[in-house]
């Protein structure tokens, strides 16, 4: 299962999910995205509560980076260890702008 909260706002988005970004889910995003990111420049997916990613979702995000490295900048934030863990061994922290928890939120939960 998966949740997908977004807010929009002049050329800005977060995406924030919950849940796993799977097979089953990863359409689900990826229409979600498609449907809300015509003029949109600054898109920011909020990963805190995010706890799978499989290669559908990868495949998500990379079409989803190329598609905003036309227009703006993807910033991907609150990636959890085990998720990080995958995009460095997939070759994702080479391609996506990931920023620490530290740096974009100022507390803890």
């Amino acid at each position: 299962m998966l949740t997908i909260n977004k807010g929009i706002n002049e050329g800005t988005a977060v995406f924030t999910l919950e849940g796993r970004l799977d097979t089953n889910t990863s359409p689900d995003l990826e229409k979600e995205l498609n449907e809300n990111l015509e003029g949109i420049t600054d898109l920011t997916m909020d990963f805190a509560s995010l706890d799978y990613i499989s290669s559908a979702g990868l495949r998500v995000l990379l079409s989803t980076q190329k598609a905003m490295a036309k227009k703006g900048e993807l910033k991907v934030t609150n990636v959890n260890d085990t998720i990080m863990d995958i995009f460095e061994m997939t070759g994702f922290t080479e391609i996506l702008s990931i920023v620490p928890a530290s740096k974009e939120a100022g507390r803890e939960e």
